[in-house]
């Protein structure tokens, strides 16, 4: 089974922009306004939207597979080479879940969780 990469984090309660100054971009004298980067909170909603439809249709796979290899069910020869079929759809789902999640996940790693207000957010996907 796969392990998923880690989800990008929505904007907490309480959460403050940094400290002005800092973080490599050129310092003035004037105090900068931050916001949370829109292309971030996309990532976030993505991976909220599209996680429950992955458990969805990894549940609904594992429980066809249950079905399949219960005697109770099936009992046929050929019945061997669909276990077999469902084992290899579902290595292929957990591939496809771990592409997906690592792409969005990777993606806000690369992405700044706060920009300079008129700074013009970086976009995650141009």
């Amino acid at each position: 089974m796969f392990v998923d990469p880690p989800a990008p984090q929505p904007l907490q309660p309480g959460e403050t922009p940094p400290a002005s100054g800092g973080g490599g971009l050129p310092s003035s004298d004037a105090a900068t306004a931050w916001e949370f980067n829109p292309e971030y909170q996309r990532l976030v909603m993505m991976w909220r939207q599209v996680l429950p439809e992955l458990d969805t249709l990894t549940a609904s796979l594992d429980k066809a597979y249950q079905l399949a290899r219960s005697r109770d069910v099936w009992d046929a020869p050929v019945s061997g080479r669909y276990v077999e079929d469902m084992t290899e759809w579902r290595t292929r789902l957990g591939l496809y879940r771990q592409a997906i999640l690592t792409s969005i996940s990777d993606q806000a790693a690369d992405t700044p969780r706060w920009v300079p207000v008129g700074a013009g957010a970086p976009h995650a996907f141009s």
